[in-house]
């Protein structure tokens, strides 16, 4: 399956891309992308991946790391 795509941005800079991949038996995983914005890292830190028993349970954890994002300033693009 092709994976969901997720990003915040702040200021124009690129922060956080989240991918959301289903596997073949309904559970779901989350892998995420970071770039600290402190710093001029090139590379991101790539805390996970976060593992879910379904799709909803991911899109669940999803929506709640982009609210916290949108509550820090950063654009949300999906």
């Amino acid at each position: 399956m092709t994976p969901s795509v997720h990003s915040a941005k702040k200021d124009g800079r690129q922060v956080v891309t989240m991918r959301l991949i289903e596997g073949v038996a309904g559970e779901a995983v989350v892998e995420c992308d970071v770039y600290p914005v402190d710093s001029m890292r090139v590379k991101p830190i790539k805390p996970g991946p976060y593992a879910f028993a379904s799709r909803r349970e991911a899109d669940r954890f999803i929506e709640e790391t982009s609210r916290a994002l949108e509550y820090l300033g950063c654009d949300l693009s999906a």
